[in-house]
């Protein structure tokens, strides 16, 4: 990109830097970098209006909601930076979309919305498939969703899988609150938390963390993503037309698509490590401080051996929580 073309290039990496996109502009959108060198569009928010939650997951953008510089604001990062033209042309698209907005709160839901739209382009990058850290979680996500679905069946399993849509928690059920981690079974014993709301408490529910190993596998054994999806594919094309519809829109969500080639690698699904999060388990601690905000660490499962739990554990607090649901 020129120096014309790109807005971002007078600003400065280490802390983030900010520049009004149209100075004589009625709506407050930034260009900014950010402290880890990021470029992005920020959109600050006005006082009192309320901010549309969850925020879907953009692959290859962090969206989320900020503290900066002493008011909330909506921000988009783009994380390739190869997908920089690109996403400039995105962000002017908002700022387009966002112009006839009658106020803030309007300002909001159209950046979202467009963001939303534009994100099935930028999505896989030059390939347009899931990498293979998205393919590894994917997979984690849906080996929970079976277990899910044989204890309560396939729409209220599916109807609680919440990761694809945005949710803090890959999987929301009464009462009781799923976080899937998958790793390589012979990878450093750690997992990746990847904000501060994925392992915070929720008032009124049970938190679990379930640890998945999920390894590539040379031909013939294992099975591509394809053929993984496909088996849950089959079980819930014979399900209710609700389920079926709620599957397909997750997966959609999810990033996705029988379309696409993932034939190269072939994958093995192992044994689940489960554990409550409560008490003094290894995280980051909520509330955070005011200002901080778009936390990632890791923990290492060691520290986790105390809270350990066997799977009939979460497996009663599952039935218990979706009794009500069943009857």
């Amino acid at each position: 990109m020129t120096e014309v073309q790109d807005p971002w290039r007078a600003l400065s990496s280490g802390t983030i830097d900010a520049r009004r996109v149209d100075p004589d502009g009625t709506h407050d959108f930034f260009w900014i970098i950010s402290g880890k060198g990021e470029p992005g569009l920020l959109l600050r928010i006005a006082s009192g209006v309320t901010e549309p939650k969850p925020l879907p997951k953009l692959r290859n953008l962090d969206l989320s909601f900020q503290d900066v510089a002493g008011s909330r604001a909506l921000v988009l990062l783009l994380r390739d930076q190869e997908q920089k033209e690109l996403f400039c042309s995105l962000c002017l698209d908002i700022v387009r979309a966002a112009g006839p907005a009658a106020d803030n709160a309007d300002v909001l839901g159209r950046a979202v919305r467009r963001a939303m739209r534009w994100h099935h382009l930028l999505r896989g990058g030059r390939n347009d498939l899931l990498s293979i850290e998205e393919q590894r979680g994917l997979l984690g996500e849906l080996q929970f969703l079976r277990r899910l679905a044989e204890l309560v069946g396939p729409w209220p399993a599916v109807e609680a899988w919440k990761g694809p849509s945005g949710s803090s928690k890959d999987f929301e059920l009464d009462g009781c609150l799923v976080e899937v981690k998958a790793r390589r079974g012979a990878a450093k014993p750690f997992v990746q938390i990847s904000s501060e709301d994925q392992l915070s408490d929720v008032d009124g529910c049970r938190l679990f963390l379930v640890v998945s190993a999920v390894d590539a596998a040379i031909r013939p054994d294992g099975k591509t993503l394809t053929d993984h999806v496909r088996d849950l594919e089959t079980f819930y094309a014979t399900a209710e037309p609700e389920a079926y519809r709620l599957w397909e829109q997750a997966l959609a969500d999810a990033g996705f698509d029988f379309e696409d080639d993932y034939s190269e690698r072939r994958w093995t699904l192992g044994k689940t490590s489960e554990f409550e999060v409560s008490g003094n388990f290894p995280r980051v601690a909520a509330p955070l401080k005011p200002g901080v905000s778009g936390v990632r660490y890791s923990i290492a499962l060691d520290a986790c051996a105390p809270f350990r739990i066997e799977p009939e554990t979460l497996d009663a607090q599952i039935k218990e929580g979706l009794g009500g649901w069943m009857s």
